[in-house]
Parts: C-alpha cells; sequence; structure tokens
C-alpha cells in the first residue's frame, strides 16, 4: 500500500482525499466537487487505477464568464495496492466526493488447513 500512500501525497495539494484501511478492504475517500457519476470515469486495470473527473458547469443565461478559477479537471493514475483485488471493488459519488473500496484479495476466501498430528 505503501506505493498508493506516495502516489496519493504526490498529487497537487488541492486535491484533498483520505487513504483508510480495514482488515478486508481500503476505502478511497476523494473530494471531487461538482463532479457526477456521468462527469467521472473510473478503471482499474493493470494494476493502476485511473480516474478522470470533470466538474461541469453552465452560468445562467443571463451571465458569462469574465474569468474562471472554480474549475476541476482531475485525471490521476495510481498504483492499486499489491494485496488488492480489482473484482468486486465498488465507487459511488455522492455531494462531490468520490468513495472507491477495494477489497483485499483473500480477506474473504481465507482456508484453514487442519494439522493431523501423525503421532497421536
Amino acid at each position: 500500500m505503501s506505493a498508493l500512500r506516495d502516489a496519493l501525497r504526490d498529487l497537487s495539494e488541492d486535491v484533498f482525499f483520505d487513504l483508510l484501511e480495514s482488515e478486508d478492504a481500503y476505502l478511497l475517500v476523494l473530494d471531487v466537487p461538482g463532479v457526477t457519476a456521468e462527469s467521472l470515469d473510473l478503471a482499474i486495470e493493470d494494476g493502476r487505477i485511473s480516474i478522470d473527473a470533470t466538474r461541469e458547469k453552465e452560468p445562467t443565461e443571463d451571465y458569462q464568464y469574465i474569468e474562471e478559477n472554480r474549475s476541476l479537471f482531475l485525471d490521476v493514475d495510481l498504483p492499486l495496492p499489491d494485496d488488492a483485488s480489482d473484482a468486486n471493488a465498488e465507487a459511488t459519488v455522492d455531494r462531490g466526493v468520490l468513495e472507491l473500496v477495494l477489497p483485499k484479495r483473500g480477506s474473504s476466501d481465507e482456508t484453514t488447513i487442519e494439522i493431523v498430528d501423525e503421532d497421536a
């Protein structure tokens, strides 16, 4: 997971995120103000997490932009943690907050192996 943590630290200081971990999964919470599910592309491929987000906004009919400082174009490529699985990953975006849950491999498929004492 340190590669993901390092990549997140290298993002612009304008990008706000939290990275959490449980026994079963990682949770990446990323602020993407003004972004909807339709203006967000998220993919996990070849051990990489790709996030492309755009804030879409239109001024009202009576106004036009003189200066725009609130644009959001986020295009990040992050490493998937070594013990994370893209299978059953889940993502939601609500009120400008993206939550990506990455299950850990084998967390729910643990196998207990019985040890037989041959001397008994």
